[in-house]
């Protein structure tokens, strides 16, 4: 596979267009100074996180919900918030498909923190209905999107569910630039999206497949009662400055993690991801993570030495399925699919937040 030689898009990238000297257009296109207007943003969002934080310090009971997951910046977000800040919060994980590796880092930064923990275990059935389902009716931006904006919303609404019904006021969640998709979220969701619209994805509900009991797991606030007072949900990497290899190195000198390879996102992977991976490499021809990593690496904030071994290294393990690829395998198992079974049948109306 050919790449940009300044930041590793894959020439298989719808708009990539690689030129003869083997540079992508986005990185034709990037001018350094287009980050001055993006510096201004975060630090507009920076004294808005700053404001909110002192208003809740100091306040009884929990200040925030911090989503743990056990990658990387979940654990930095984490760290940073209880012990630079002195914020009261609860950590809150939910315990689907998580990866070993992500379930140890957990417990060691809880005890290292001294926070109070809260985990939730859904029903796997459910879990494993859904993916089955999704990945047989993929829409045409492949597995990773069609499941993620479906499972996302699923993690993001119990995070609500949980500070809404402890009176807690603020949800943080360990999302770096970029991440999710800027249609969904920047910086923080919308009052609109968390006080009037229901979650639950136009398409999961048109099929037929699901119990009005398990659509109900999406987040819905017209289920509460009227008044209720809902928790803002922010992404505090959007406004702090961000590099992803300083944040491995932080996690690590802090002990958060056992070993140095557990702060690297690769191997603190949801087991299901390879699987996702595996299924848009077949059908795309390309990682879909490799856009968000190659833009990190275009503005300075990821390692291009380091991700150019690293790229080709998880997609050839991906393709074979070996190593640490042997994930996508035993996924696929887990789900009861055959590999003909992961195809892009029809446009999926998921979650749309332009629509509520």
């Amino acid at each position: 596979m050919r790449r940009c030689r300044r930041c590793l898009l894959p020439s298989t990238v719808p708009g990539c267009d690689l030129d003869g000297a083997r540079v992508c257009a986005q990185c034709r296109d990037y001018r350094p100074e287009q980050e001055t207007s993006s510096q201004e943003q975060r630090l507009q969002w920076r004294e808005d996180l700053e404001a909110t934080i002192r208003a809740v310090r100091g306040t009884k009971g929990h200040h925030a919900v911090v989503c743990l997951s056990g990658g990387k910046d979940s654990i930095y977000l984490l760290y940073r918030l209880k012990a630079e800040y002195g914020l009261n919060v609860l950590a809150f994980t939910v315990d689907a498909n998580l990866p070993d590796v992500a379930r140890r880092s957990i417990e060691r930064t809880v005890k290292a923190l001294s926070v109070d923990h809260l985990v939730y275990r859904p029903p796997e059935a459910f879990y494993r209905k859904l993916f089955a389902y999704l990945l047989r009716h993929q829409e045409p931006r492949g597995a990773v999107y069609t499941v993620s904006y479906v499972y996302a919303p699923l993690f993001e609404g119990d995070a609500l569910a949980v500070a809404t019904q402890r009176g807690i006021p603020l949800v943080f969640a360990g999302y770096s630039p970029g991440q999710p998709e800027a249609t969904r979220m920047v910086f923080e969701f919308s009052r609109k999206l968390i006080c009037e619209a229901d979650w639950t994805p136009p398409g999961l509900r048109a099929s037929g497949e699901f119990s009005e009991t398990e659509l109900s797991r999406f987040w819905n606030p017209k289920r509460w009662p009227s008044g209720t007072a809902f928790p803002r949900y922010i992404a505090p990497f959007h406004a702090w400055d961000y590099d992803q290899d300083a944040v491995m190195e932080r996690i690590v000198s802090l002990g958060l993690v056992g070993r140095p390879w557990h702060a690297n996102p690769i191997y603190s992977n949801y087991p299901v991801n390879w699987l996702l991976m595996y299924s848009d490499l077949k059908n795309l021809g390309y990682n879909p993570y490799a856009p968000e990593f190659c833009a990190l690496i275009r503005h300075g904030k990821a390692s291009l030495a380091y991700w150019r071994v690293m790229a080709p290294m998880v997609d050839f393990m991906i393709r074979r399925r070996v190593l640490l690829g042997r994930a996508a395998r035993s996924q696929m198992e887990w789900l009861g699919l055959r590999d003909d079974e992961l195809r892009i049948d029809r446009p999926l109306a998921t979650y749309d937040p332009a629509v509520a």
